[in-house]
């Protein structure tokens, strides 16, 4: 059985949705409110689907690029759709606006997702007739190499449509998890900006170099972190297991726990603090480029091993 996703709004993260749900096998219909902009996604997206054959994941680019086209209007995108992935601006009224018309569109058993990285379900679903069918499904940028979507819906979503949302993702290699409360920033992101201030506060009150910092996370936590989650870290790291670590170490993180970061740690100062040292920025399109080709080689990587 054939599957169509509308993907509505054709920029970076648009494009990466095609590129995963092409290679899957589904159909996809692209649309973009800047005249143009869809029809010129096809070529990028052909072009990433042969990157990631190159890495061994994608079996046929050329058959899963000509799975992709550019709709005429946002009716003939979603007409046939089983689900709409939404990569709108992150705007709350743009939002509100866009899904009211999705929901007006769309077909009845049609799945309407946001790619919202901020801004919660309810925010922009509440008033419509099928608000039920409503999420946000949150993917790390860039998505068709960070397989992890996060799914939120509202407290009016149908627990059937996170289970087939679920069920979805799962099918097209990413890998999902459910946000079971609606939160701020949802999982992620929360779990960045933890990790964030601190580094932040670490680089700015002068106990370490922004380089020195990095090279903490790249080269100790994030090898294990690589394969591992902070629950199975832990569990290892200790005789008894999890109930083993609290007992062992966690009287520290208490006292780190009340003492959180202060609003003033992403302020002008410690900013200016970490770019001194930092340096100029500079060639960051080859940067991400190179960043890609090492995500894509890990990606790799973990599938052989996982397999």
């Amino acid at each position: 059985m054939t599957h169509t996703v509308a993907i509505v709004g054709s920029g970076l993260i648009g494009r990466a949705w095609a590129m995963i749900f092409s290679r899957a096998g589904w159909e996809v219909a692209l649309h973009d409110t800047a005249p143009g902009v869809a029809e010129g996604a096809i070529s990028l997206c052909a072009e990433g689907l042969k990157d990631l054959a190159a890495q061994g994941l994608c079996d046929d680019p050329v058959a899963a690029a000509s799975r992709i086209r550019a709709a005429s209007s946002l009716a003939d995108a979603v007409s046939n759709a089983d689900l709409v992935q939404e990569n709108g601006p992150e705007t709350l009224e743009i939002k509100q606006a866009l899904f009211a018309e999705l929901d007006r569109l769309a077909p009845p058993g049609c799945i309407l997702a946001s790619s919202s990285s901020a801004i919660r379900t309810s925010l922009f679903t509440e008033a419509l007739p099928g608000r039920h069918r409503c999420l946000v499904a949150h993917p790390v940028n860039p998505p068709h190499l960070i397989p992890l979507v996060e799914l939120s819906g509202a407290d009016w979503t149908a627990p059937e449509t996170i289970a087939r949302a679920r069920e979805i993702y799962a099918s097209i290699g990413q890998v999902p998890i459910a946000v079971l409360k609606e939160v701020e920033g949802f999982v992620l992101n929360r779990l960045q900006g933890a990790l964030l201030a601190e580094a932040f506060r670490l680089v700015s009150e002068g106990y370490v170099t922004p380089q020195d910092l990095d090279h903490t996370v790249k080269d100790g936590l994030g090898l294990r972190w690589s394969f591992m989650g902070p629950f199975e870290t832990i569990e290892l790291n200790a005789p008894g297991g999890i109930a083993d670590y609290c007992a062992r170490y966690t009287g520290f993180y208490k006292r780190l726990a009340a003492d959180p970061a202060k609003p003033e740690v992403y302020g002008e100062a410690a900013t200016a603090t970490i770019l001194s040292q930092w340096g100029p920025t500079e060639g960051l399109p080859e940067k991400m480029r190179a960043r890609d080709r090492r995500l894509a080689a890990l990606r790799a990587h973990k599938q052989s091993q996982e397999s």
